[in-house]
């Protein structure tokens, strides 16, 4: 996800003075010229193959039930929904003037080149090569400017914040889905207190994902064009849309969790005919 305004001050003003000034640009098109639409196009796959991986990982279930549980998940995350709640979203809490600096900033170069890189980083593929250059990337940025850097990215664009809550999101629906082989008796609802309850844990091992993820990103952006992307992310605009977009993603996903949850449940339950 990206935001970044380069605001041009008069130039609406100069326009509205000769009548020629054109509409702000709606929400809609303001996600077309931005990487967020990319992305979320990739969220069903990049779920279900962390799901799959988690299982199989996990080692309590054979490769293809895995797989089948992965497909579940898959087909409970709808992009095209995902999208159109973050459409709604920023059109009802943004104004004309932050849809217009939003589109504006992803219309220039620095944008173009940094929503490239956030889109090939959110391949699900990615995730392999984030994780084997970790090492040597921690290593290579210790005590510069650009790890200096990720504290002031990070409160600005909410990473580790969203997604701690989507990794318990997630667990939560697996955890769902499990007790169907556990004769621990839990609800849904203390399942999700005792899993929130590592909230603090896992906010140290997902921090160190973002990181990782942070420095494997923006490996290739300069460090001038880096500082205008971070004053975009702390703009009004470029807050707003954050904002918004993240609240949206998070709720699109945390929505469907029960739902899927007890979709995997009942296909796990040894005495349903899926769990024979």
């Amino acid at each position: 996800m990206t935001r970044f305004p380069l605001i041009k001050p008069l130039l609406v003003t100069a326009l509205l003075i000769t009548g020629t000034a054109q509409a702000a640009p709606d929400a809609r098109q303001v996600l077309s010229v931005s990487p967020v639409d990319d992305i979320v196009a990739r969220y069903p796959a990049m779920m279900s193959q962390g799901i799959r991986e988690g299982l199989k990982q996990n080692g309590q279930l054979p490769p293809m039930v895995a797989n089948t549980i992965g497909n579940i998940v898959s087909s409970g995350f709808n992009s095209v929904d995902i999208e159109q709640q973050i459409i709604n979203d920023l059109q009802t809490n943004l104004t004309d003037s932050q849809l217009q600096a939003v589109h504006d900033w992803y219309e220039t170069p620095v944008a173009k080149k940094i929503s490239s890189a956030e889109i090939a980083a959110s391949e699900p593929s990615a995730w392999q090569k984030i994780q084997a250059s970790a090492a040597e990337l921690n290593s290579q940025y210790k005590g510069t400017r650009r790890a200096e850097m990720f504290d002031r990215f990070d409160r600005a664009a909410r990473a580790t914040e969203s997604a701690v809550d989507t990794t318990i999101a997630v667990q939560l629906g697996l955890a769902t889905a499990m007790a169907a082989f556990s004769s621990d008796s839990a609800n849904y609802e203390q399942l999700r207190q005792r899993i929130e309850s590592q909230r603090s844990m896992l906010r140290g091992v997902v921090g160190q994902q973002v990181y990782d993820s942070y420095l494997y990103t923006y490996q290739n952006i300069g460090a001038q064009e880096m500082d205008l992307y971070l004053q975009f992310l702390e703009s009004p605009a470029g807050s707003a849309f954050s904002k918004v977009v993240t609240n949206s993603i998070q709720q699109a996903i945390t929505e469907p969790v029960e739902t899927i949850g007890k979709q995997m449940s009942r296909f796990l339950s040894p005495e349903s005919p899926g769990g024979q």
